[in-house]
């Protein structure tokens, strides 16, 4: 919904909440369903209410639980049975500056100082490992915020009485802390108030009168950082940036005013702006984000101001170059066939108003920032959150590179009569074996990532994935994929839970970049080999269907598997008599774990 891509504008979201609502939920959208726990140091109704609009339209339909003003601690530490029952999929934890009750005087030591400062923390601690513990399931925690005033003045920063030293101190402690614990995430509320305005955000006022930790115009902001987390989590995140080229990655119109015409580099301050612009979505790639690039231009102009030597990007920068006259819209829908990608996962960006609007209208689910001004082009990506970083993996390093082997494999099998003969001619080799710890951040990032070649769209948070790892309940495999163009890293999970003689399956997913290269059929293989071997006499499958995942309906039938139940939604169960089952795949050479590099 444009009314809740950043720049938005609070005033019209707080006055028109209610009409939003109804709009995202009358769009006739299939939405996650979760539930978040929050946990209040201050009042947080309307924080939920806004945080409710802004998941809605990531596709997450929210139920919330709050914690009464003030009890935030009382509740992770002593839950009552009404949060125990709720069973939170997420709690965040919502806290300021001002719940810190005991800060240094400017007549303490630095021991006392330490000990008050270590107090601080451990109320922290305690109360992350006790939700951790009962609920496991993944935290937000906010930051702290600077505060409103300074009462040693600069000094205020270094000083180890001072506030603000305090608070930084806590926040670095904190950071920590998220680093070595999967599944806790900080809310950096420090970078979204110094953003805002700290001398807006902590009006007094508000926290006096209505205990609101922030001034009440700045919650949907407040609340729209927060949904990028919880959405990230939670698999939401796109994949791809589309961008124009003309006034979009340069300045200038490189059919009309030629290479050497365009601005982009260190002469001129519009063309540094460009040039910071090129450079920020190129660091982009390294987050493993897809670039294309969709542009109403002829080919060899493209080409040629993408070569531009002054330029950041360049054209092996791209996956895909889309530049013809063809419509944009139409364009972008060839981009995500091509990727093998839903359109919901991309981004378009161009400068000019019209395509934008046009692309909104006629591509599903497609996210179009504002794009008005070089100098705002990056704030309006990077604070729209579409690439928010949660878990972030070794292939998403080699993501681009994995999408261009995928091209030249394109490009291969043009050559090729025979589909089996170019699959042989690809050397295949298939690691498929049980969970690793080395990949385990990367198979449950696939599970919240993985929409289409997925039969039971069950996701797992990096602790209830742990807890699969080391039950000997569960029959787990992971598929790793090379090829002579490449490592296509983690591709395939399977996950079967044992129940005496029959394998029920959790999750069987796969990345769609190896679709029709037999790697569910080398995946299969080694479950049944695998069930053999536990005992196991039969597999049941099930697949329960999503607006996206129509292509894996059969895929239990095309396995052999027979159809034993289907019910009014189309949900469907399948089983497989393994006594007599002949492996199916013949062109992927399969190995274990010694073969993983350690």
């Amino acid at each position: 919904m444009k009314e809740l891509e950043f720049p938005f504008d609070s005033e019209y979201i707080i006055k028109k909440r209610k009409s939003l609502r109804r709009a995202l939920l009358a769009d006739g959208s299939t939405r996650l369903k979760k539930k978040i726990a929050v946990l209040g140091g201050s009042t947080t109704n309307d924080i939920v209410v806004y945080l409710d609009l802004f998941l809605l339209n990531h596709g997450i339909e929210a139920e919330f639980y709050q914690s009464e003003y003030g009890q935030y601690w009382q509740d992770a530490m002593f839950p009552g049975e009404e949060l125990l029952s709720f069973a939170p999929d997420i709690v965040y934890i919502h806290t300021t500056n001002r719940n810190i009750l005991n800060y240094p005087t400017t007549a303490d030591t630095k021991e006392q100082v330490d000990a008050l400062f270590e107090g601080e923390y451990d109320k922290f601690r305690q109360m992350w490992e006790k939700i951790s513990d009962t609920y496991h399931c993944p935290i937000i925690q906010n930051n702290f915020e600077m505060p409103f005033y300074r009462l040693m003045g600069n000094k205020d920063c270094s000083d180890y009485r001072g506030r603000s030293n305090f608070l930084t101190r806590l926040n670095d402690r904190f950071y920590a802390y998220a680093d070595s614990h999967e599944g806790f995430y900080i809310n950096d509320i420090n970078f979204i108030s110094a953003s805002y305005g700290l001398k807006a955000w902590s009006d007094p006022s508000y926290w006096n009168m209505y205990k609101y930790a922030m001034c009440v115009e700045a919650i949907p902001e407040f609340s729209a950082n927060l949904s990028n987390i919880i959405k990230s989590v939670f698999g939401k995140n796109k994949k791809a940036l589309a961008l124009d080229l003309d006034n979009t990655l340069w300045g200038g119109v490189v059919g009309d005013d030629g290479v050497d015409g365009i601005q982009i580099g260190q002469e001129t301050g519009v063309a540094q702006s460009y040039y910071e612009f090129q450079s920020y979505v190129k660091s982009l790639k390294s987050l493993g984000v897809i670039l294309t690039v969709c542009s109403k231009n002829d080919y060899e102009n493209a080409i040629a101001g993408l070569n531009h030597p002054e330029g950041a990007l360049h054209p092996d920068d791209f996956i895909i170059i889309k530049a013809n006259w063809e419509n944009k819209d139409r364009n972008i829908i060839e981009t995500a066939a091509e990727l093998n990608i839903m359109t919901d996962a991309i981004v378009f960006a161009d400068d000019n108003p019209a395509e934008r609007e046009i692309v909104r209208a006629q591509v599903n689910g497609v996210s179009v920032p504002a794009m008005d001004g070089v100098e705002n082009y990056i704030i309006n990506i990077d604070r729209n959150g579409y690439f928010e970083v949660t878990n972030f993996s070794a292939d998403d390093l080699k993501r681009n590179e994995m999408y261009k082997a995928n091209a030249e494999r394109a490009a291969q099998q043009a050559s090729f009569a025979d589909y089996g003969e170019y699959l042989r001619s690809l050397e295949m080799t298939g690691i498929i074996d049980d969970f690793i710890p080395v990949y385990l951040q990367r198979i449950t990032q696939l599970t919240n990532k993985s929409n289409q070649f997925n039969v039971t769209t069950k996701r797992y948070t990096a602790t209830e994935m742990e807890e699969v790892f080391n039950s000997d309940e569960y029959i787990r495999l992971y598929g790793k994929l090379i090829d002579k163009f490449g490592d296509n890293g983690v591709v395939s999970v399977v996950i079967g839970h044992k129940n005496g003689a029959v394998l029920d399956m959790d999750l069987w997913i796969m990345s769609c970049r190896v679709l029709k290269r037999d790697m569910e059929l080398a995946m299969l293989d080694r479950l049944v080999e695998r069930s053999r071997a536990a005992g196991i006499e039969k597999i049941r499958g099930y697949y329960y269907p999503t607006a996206k995942n129509k292509m894996v309906k059969e895929l239990y039938g095309s396995f052999g598997f027979d159809k034993v139940s289907e019910d009014d939604e189309g949900n469907t169960v399948w089983e497989l008599d393994i006594t007599g089952y002949e492996p199916k795949n013949h062109v992927i050479n399969v190995v274990d774990n010694s073969a993983v590099e350690n």
